[in-house]
């Protein structure tokens, strides 16, 4: 079910890891944000958006993780987007024939095992490097361009609105997930917390990749807990992050695994600098 969370902006929350696929209503259609996840959930998607007179003319996906590359063929055939080092992260996991069979076993212990589709996954076209504004006839939406949590991650700003899509950053259920493959993985994070810290004066709205959706007020404040987070990885201390431990939210203690995953990562990273 699509909630307004500001005029002309809405959002649907899926079932599955809070995950939220965002709708921006243009003149002539609707910009749609990292559509998902579960096979009925799209369908519910693209019959709420038909109902209510939408047409998808534009599609983007924030980043190339599964679960921000997924598509419907009820949604129709419009473009869909990503920035250039996205799309390249893309094409290279379909260069691999069993790229799709992964995804599906990954899933494959999960409440949503067998109810993703694949068959339209990840066909995104790139848009030349450097691109600032998504193309389409529409508000203006601002694309901030960083390395955190993924190559070509991009957060979404809807200036007319005041709402940034921060892809999956600024959570509040998830930590700062890093990009243990990336050159710098904690200056990358930081570097990409001070881009959304530079349009944050002008945000009444922040919708996570992942968890609930934020206020004006909100803002600062997630940007402020991630950065201390990292800023904790990189001092080798351990956090304390609401988003862990004890205080975590109910059916996501296993976050804290995911911390601790990252900070043995980051150990065996400077080990391996060492030698």
């Amino acid at each position: 079910m699509l909630r307004q969370v500001t005029d002309g902006v809405l959002v649907h929350e899926s079932e599955f890891l809070q995950s939220n696929t965002i709708v921006v209503q243009g003149r002539a259609g609707v910009l749609l944000v990292d559509p998902g996840l579960q096979d009925h959930e799209l369908v519910c998607l693209a019959s709420d958006l038909s109902a209510s007179g939408r047409t998808v003319v534009a599609g983007f996906s924030t980043h190339p993780d599964w679960d921000h590359l997924l598509w419907h063929a009820q949604l129709g055939d419009a473009p869909r987007h990503g920035t250039a080092r996205c799309a390249a992260a893309v094409q290279e996991q379909l260069s691999d024939p069993e790229a799709k069979a992964r995804i599906t076993g990954h899933l494959a212990e999960t409440e949503v095992a067998g109810q993703v589709p694949l068959d339209l996954y990840g066909l995104i076209t790139a848009l030349p490097a450097g691109t600032a504004r998504i193309p389409w006839d529409g508000p203006g939406v601002r694309i901030i361009e960083h390395q955190a949590h993924a190559p070509g991650h991009a957060a979404l700003f809807v200036e007319d609105r005041g709402v940034l899509i921060a892809g999956d950053m600024l959570s509040d259920v998830l930590i700062p997930m890093l990009d243990l493959d990336g050159a710098d993985p904690i200056e990358d994070y930081l570097a990409a917390l001070r881009l959304l810290e530079g349009v944050a004066a002008d945000v009444d709205v922040v919708v996570p990749g992942h968890g609930s959706v934020g206020g004006a007020g909100q803002v600062h404040e997630r940007i402020e807990r991630d950065r201390a987070y990292v800023l904790a990885l990189r001092d080798g201390r351990e956090p304390g992050d609401p988003r862990i431990g004890p205080s975590a939210k109910p059916g996501w203690e296993w976050v804290s695994d995911v911390h601790h995953g990252q900070a043995r990562g980051l150990a065996a990273r400077d080990e391996n600098a060492l030698h």
